[in-house]
């Protein structure tokens, strides 16, 4: 999962963005809101939490923008003031949720999660296919009773492709998804990543669920994953 983090306040910005990093996010900071457009219209991101007091352009305006320029990722709202008016405001603009300040980590987590499950339709707290799940909240994985161990980098991926079933999802957004703007060898790093899947969630079960879209990217299966030819022939 991909945040988006609108704070001017470098500690506040710095425990956010530290926090989230250490749940599997991967995590970009604006500190004006000018930046936030322009990297939100880049950037797909799966959530934004846009502090309301900026330098410059508020964080109302902030999001009444996205809105007119059709970016709809989900918007969690923070700010220091707690009248009802400000919280009007906000969810009047187009956000999706409100949280004030002080507030615990734990609890700001909580909405990220409630808000990236949530598009036309609620989406499932638990994501499954054929008899691969995963839980987002949790960062487990399972083929059937059994665990899988993964790194967050592996788990980031794989949300990624459970998200968009039979979809070819390309490097590029399989990137976006799983690494920030900080990170620079961008190379190979999604090939030796979905090779550390199959690895995983395929080879031990002798099944087929990642497939190689050449030039074009990759493509989890929406059964979840068919017998491998190794499989077949018994190796």
């Amino acid at each position: 999962m991909r945040a988006l983090i609108v704070e001017d306040e470098v500690k506040m910005a710095g425990l956010i963005r530290r926090g989230l990093l250490e749940e599997g996010y991967a995590a970009d900071v604006a500190p004006k809101g000018e930046e936030a457009i322009w990297m939100a219209g880049a950037t797909e991101y799966d959530v934004i939490v846009l502090d309301v007091l900026l330098p410059g352009i508020d964080g109302f305006e902030v999001c009444r923008r996205l809105r007119e320029a059709g970016v709809w990722s989900p918007v969690l709202m923070l700010t220091a003031r707690d009248a009802v008016e400000d919280r009007i405001a906000g969810l009047d603009t187009g956000a999706d949720d409100y949280l004030t300040k002080p507030f615990s980590f734990a609890e700001l987590l909580a909405r990220l999660r409630a808000l990236t499950r949530r598009g036309p339709l609620e989406q499932p707290p638990v994501l499954q296919l054929g008899n691969l799940r995963i839980d987002p909240r949790s960062h487990q994985a399972w083929r059937g009773e059994r665990e899988i161990e993964l790194s967050t980098k592996e788990f980031a991926l794989l949300e990624t492709l459970m998200r968009r079933p039979g979809q070819v999802v390309s490097r590029f957004d399989l990137l976006e998804h799983a690494w920030d703007y900080s990170y620079e060898n961008r190379s190979n790093i999604i090939d030796v990543y979905i090779r550390y899947l199959r690895e995983k969630i395929d080879r031990p079960f002798r099944l087929r669920s990642i497939e190689t879209v050449r030039g074009a990217g990759y493509r989890l299966r929406k059964d979840g994953g068919v017998v491998s030819q190794r499989g077949r022939r018994g190796e």
